[in-house]
């Protein structure tokens, strides 16, 4: 592993840790692969924040949209066995279906594409309402027309993928959740992967949780209703180790997976824009694709019932990131972005400099914390309750052990001044100046707050 990945990993940790201090989300779970192989594992706060169950990594989330990468991979390997094609209409493997979405193609189900409507009329399945629709159900809500006529744009259906599903039952004869297991789940070396919940009594499994609002409190979405004919859209169990391990091997580059590298390469290719989103993004089948920075990605995201969870693969670099959190307004999206723009500045910058590296650390004032973040021969000035930690930072140079000067800042900081620390007798390190800002450890910063404004 290269070292500035190494460093960059070492503090993905202390991030997270202050994002859940800030943000007092119930608990996430994360991990990174690089070239298929684990590098980071690690679990913060609860399973269940009202039993106060400690989150470990063995703990399964219900990582919800996820599902459709796997769906589309068993679609892929049935082309590869020469079962069907991306282009057979779906109505030639699954009949009594309304003319017009009998003709939509299995390509565009998985690439959201037929027009089909998203969730039905009644979508009191994603308010924990009512039961997922069984097979029954699903099949006479497809009687009824598409929403629009097929490839005119992007549109995300859970029903189309439902379909999917039903498809894979009718070519291979299985359930889908027992196919989907035998040739996808298992193959791929998944051990805490499952297509659909509940799990065995003993099976550590996350419990979600509500958002704050409107309670003024969190209350427990237990996660274990079984989504049925729904599976194939949404109804996996998995880890967040899994999942990069899974996604790890959709990279056309990676040395080992259940798919062929042509057909990884048309899962992952650009099939449509979303044509109204604030950020560029792209689906093939069954994979989200876009750019973070200058890096691009790919992977899905997931929703259910209580989680938020998030994975993407950086293929130029080798690396999947996974971050499932188990609530209704979790933060998944952002800590996976904050992550990769973590690497970024590490790539960009290198691993610390054997004369920088204990400047590493966190500092406190009435403002809040900072982060000294040493990288290269620089020690960055990164702000932990940001998005994106270094967004702006401020850059020192450093002229003697313990004496340098902010050597470059944006206009509104403090460009060009010095910085030192403080010792004590004992030789440890007890303030950091930045310009003519004292920094102290939080304990300290905390009982002088509490000094000055107890009342």
């Amino acid at each position: 592993m290269e070292k500035w990945l190494a460093a960059a990993l070492d503090y993905v940790p202390e991030w997270i840790d202050f994002q859940m201090r800030l943000t007092e989300q119930p608990g996430v779970s994360i991990a990174v692969s690089h070239q298929g192989k684990p590098v980071l594992e690690r679990a913060f706060g609860h399973a269940d924040a009202v039993a106060g169950v400690a989150l470990t990594p063995r703990h399964r989330f219900r990582v919800a949209s996820h599902s459709k990468s796997f769906t589309a991979a068993g679609i892929m390997k049935l082309r590869e066995q020469g079962k069907l094609q991306l282009d057979d209409p779906v109505g030639r493997h699954v009949k009594r279906l309304h003319p017009a979405v009998a003709q939509a193609t299995i390509a565009q189900l998985l690439s959201h594409s037929a027009g089909l409507i998203r969730d039905g009329t009644d979508a009191g399945q994603w308010q924990d309402r009512r039961p997922f629709l069984n097979a029954r159900e699903l099949k006479a809500a497809l009687r009824a027309a598409p929403v629009l006529d097929a490839n005119t744009r992007f549109k995300y259906s859970n029903h189309g993928y439902g379909l999917a599903g039903l498809v894979i039952e009718a070519v291979t004869g299985e359930p889908y959740a027992d196919w989907i297991r035998r040739a996808i789940v298992a193959p791929a070396g998944l051990r805490e992967t499952e297509p659909d919940a509940p799990l065995g009594p003993r099976v550590p499994m996350a419990r979600g949780h509500s958002a704050k609002l409107p309670l003024g409190r969190r209350v427990i979405i237990p996660g274990l209703n079984p989504t049925r004919a729904l599976a194939a859209a949404t109804g996996f169990v998995s880890t967040a180790r899994d999942l990069t391990r899974f996604f790890a091997q959709l990279d056309p580059a990676a040395r080992r997976s259940v798919l062929s590298a042509a057909s990884r390469r048309e899962m992952i290719r650009r099939h449509w824009r979303d044509p109204y989103a604030t950020l560029e993004g792209y689906y093939g089948l069954g994979i989200i694709s876009g750019k973070t920075g200058d890096w691009e990605r790919f992977g899905h995201s997931g929703g259910f019932q209580g989680f938020i969870t998030r994975t993407a693969v950086l293929p130029e670099r080798g690396l999947t990131l996974s971050v499932l959190t188990n609530a209704a307004d979790g933060q998944a999206h952002p800590w996976l972005d904050g992550i990769m723009h973590i690497l970024q500045a590490f790539a960009r910058h290198g691993a610390p400099s054997a004369r920088n590296r204990d400047w590493r650390g966190r500092w406190w004032s009435l403002w809040g914390a900072v982060d000294l973040v040493p990288m290269g021969e620089k020690v960055l000035v990164a702000g932990p309750a940001l998005a994106n930690p270094f967004t702006d930072s401020s850059e020192l140079s450093l002229s003697t052990r313990d004496r340098g000067r902010i050597a470059l800042a944006n206009g509104y900081a403090s460009h060009g001044e010095s910085v030192r620390r403080v010792r004590d007798r004992a030789g440890d390190v007890t303030e950091v100046w930045l310009g003519g800002t004292r920094f102290l450890p939080e304990k300290e910063t905390a009982e002088e707050l509490e000094a000055r404004y107890r009342s």
